[in-house]
């Protein structure tokens, strides 16, 4: 135990669906001596409270407006998605009105305890305060001489997540950084590690740690009985597997594989670590089985998780399913919430602060795919195609229509709602003829909207007259849930296993786990010969993804990692021109993204953090 003489400055304030007096009954930003602080549970988990608060909510982080997808699947002039798509990610450092900024919107550090998301710390603030924090629970442990074993075991475990949970974020979007495990009291002089591998396997034994020390449920413990009924947020076991799991994938693929060297091969992955992964996920899919966690069973369930939740309360749980593994305790603030629920909305429907990403054509039309499993590009090699490229529309994936508003689907028939918003008016002509939700300024600028976690009840959705439904539901991005599992778990055992083995302590193969969702969503199940082809199946993986986790912050992580955001199918922005009466359909070009590799794959680190000391390397390109 290192002897820290210094007092500790404890701010208290929300915290996830609780308040931390329930755990910590001293005034809010109360000086405490360390050996105060870790003298009872209740104190050291008052403590560990605020680690939940730095974790950055995607979704609710950004200004009034969203702008958190950085990928090819939607397109906004503006922000931070507009420097991504400039190549000019420098811009991170200057970035209010994003989650990846150093500020908050307001030019503030940010403040943990503050209700609403984009006030708090940011990315690489609020993970290089999170992992002080979580050194300084671990090196006190000596300290924690009034906890039972099980109290001090679920501190110290969810220390050890938290430390490698904030790593990886920073990893993310900077790559490889050091394994920080001691509290700095004078110069930093760890240096940056060679490659990805290396942080990844260190940072892998703090979530085995993890592992060990965390319980499978906190309502089944003692120390949970008194916050029974609002644990659902807390790190478990099956948290620490699903990160643990994460971690070792990313490590795998190829951008981190290749190691920003020259020659990278998207189809190439260091087997052994995807190995590892699928075993880490295995064991998330083993607690499903024990009845931890499940799956919706069909679309109409599905669409609940996303966002039928009560508000103020967590998503991912509802009575059809539980998806919730882990998310950012993203806050009370319902403008926050309401916005990032209509933010692939045009504000005429939505509401008047939501902002406006507009979804785009070359996003939909390479992974949205038919009714009959295929995608667009396979189902047009068939002897009798279901895409018809005059009716772009019909016989797609069931998942299209419950994610995507096109044009002339019904927005709603009640009474009050402005015949304007009844129906989705997207036609765009080219020559200035438009329709109400299409156009230059807060409506959709490729014909597509979409509305993923936008409320519908009985096909009817939010409409703001006419239809205020949104205020009673909370749709949020997840950082990690039951289906991102089932994804990664296929992606890890097929490249190192193929896709009809299964894991080292799992039947299930890879084949069997992208069909288990084909299922819940009513499409056929994968090609036999797309099967048997190792990169067509991978491909075929990545679309799977794509689709199921569209629109939920995912993308630019993963076209980065799979080694591919610089080839033109990733950089070609595109948006669709068509009639109003529908005689022609023809994709337009929105941008062409500046995207070198490996420039363009990670963020640049701020100039003084690589001016400490010798050892620690910017990235290529900066």
């Amino acid at each position: 135990m290192k002897n820290f003489k210094t007092t500790i400055l404890l701010f208290m304030g929300l915290l996830l669906s609780y308040s931390c007096e329930d755990y910590l009954d001293i005034a809010p930003e109360a000086e405490l001596d360390i050996t105060d602080v870790f003298a009872t549970f209740q104190s050291s988990q008052g403590f560990v409270e605020e680690m939940y608060n730095l974790v950055v909510e995607y979704g609710t982080s950004g200004h009034s407006f969203q702008d958190y997808i950085f990928g090819d699947d939607t397109f906004r002039s503006a922000q931070f998605s507009e420097a991504v798509d400039r190549g000019q990610l420098n811009n991170w450092v200057s970035q209010k009105y994003a989650y990846l900024g150093k500020d908050t919107h307001v030019g503030q550090d940010g403040n943990t305890s503050d209700d609403e998301a984009r006030k708090r710390p940011r990315i690489w603030r609020g993970s290089m305060i999170g992992i002080r924090k979580a050194n300084l629970v671990i090196a006190n442990e000596d300290l924690m001489k009034g906890l039972t074993q099980d109290e001090k075991n679920v501190i110290l475990g969810q220390a050890y997540f938290f430390r490698a949970f904030f790593h990886n974020e920073i990893m993310k979007f900077w790559g490889r950084f050091p394994h920080i495990k001691e509290v700095y009291d004078g110069a930093i002089t760890t240096p940056r590690p060679e490659t990805y591998k290396e942080v990844a396997l260190s940072i892998n034994e703090d979530y085995k740690k993890a592992i060990e020390l965390l319980p499978v449920n906190w309502d089944y413990e003692s120390y949970g009985q008194r916050t029974l009924g609002n644990n659902a947020g807390r790190v478990t076991k099956g948290a620490a597997y699903a990160f643990q799991g994460k971690n070792l994938l990313f490590a795998a693929s190829p951008l981190m594989h290749f190691n920003n060297q020259a020659g990278i091969n998207t189809y190439t992955y260091d087997t052994e670590l995807a190995a590892m992964a699928a075993d880490a996920f295995a064991e998330v899919l083993k607690l499903e089985q024990a009845g931890e966690y499940s799956l919706a069973k069909n679309m109409e369930d599905y669409k609940k998780v996303l966002w039928e939740t009560p508000a103020n309360t967590w998503p991912g749980l509802v009575p059809e399913a539980h998806e919730l593994i882990f998310a950012g305790s993203g806050g009370s603030h319902i403008g926050s919430t309401i916005a990032f629920m209509a933010n692939g909305i045009p504000r005429s429907i939505g509401q008047s602060s939501s902002g406006n990403d507009s979804a785009t054509h070359n996003f939909i039309y390479n992974n949205f795919g038919m009714a009959n499993g295929l995608s667009i590009e396979d189902d047009l090699k068939t002897a009798s195609p279901l895409y018809n490229p005059n009716r772009p529309f019909d016989n797609r994936d069931p998942r299209f229509y419950a994610w995507v508003f096109a044009d002339r689907d019904v927005i709603s028939n009640r009474g009050g709602v402005p015949a304007a918003n009844k129906t989705a008016q997207l036609y765009d002509d080219g020559q200035g003829n438009t329709g109400s939700h299409r156009g230059a300024n807060n409506v959709s600028r490729t014909g597509y909207m979409y509305k993923k976690f936008y409320p519908e009840i009985d096909g009817q959705y939010h409409v703001q007259s006419g239809n205020n439904i949104i205020r009673r539901f909370t749709g949020m991005r997840i950082h990690m849930r039951l289906t991102d599992v089932y994804l990664m778990y296929a992606e890890a055992l097929h490249v190192a296993k193929g896709a009809t083995a299964g894991s080292s302590s799992f039947a299930l193969t890879a084949e069997q786990a992208i069909n288990i969702l084909r299922d819940r969503a009513g499409v056929p199940h994968v090609n036999a010969n797309i099967v048997a082809d190792n990169n067509k199946f991978l491909d075929e993986l990545r679309r799977e993804r794509a689709v199921e986790l569209s629109y939920e912050g995912h993308r630019w992580m993963d076209i980065r990692r799979w080694g591919v955001a610089h080839e033109d199918k990733y950089r070609l922005k595109t948006g669709l021109y068509f009639d109003k009466d529908w005689t022609f359909f023809n994709e337009f070009l929105l941008v062409e993204r500046v995207c070198e590799y490996p420039k363009h794959y990670w963020l640049p680190f701020e100039a003084n953090q690589t001016q400490f000391y010798e050892g620690f390397p910017q990235n290529p390109g900066w």
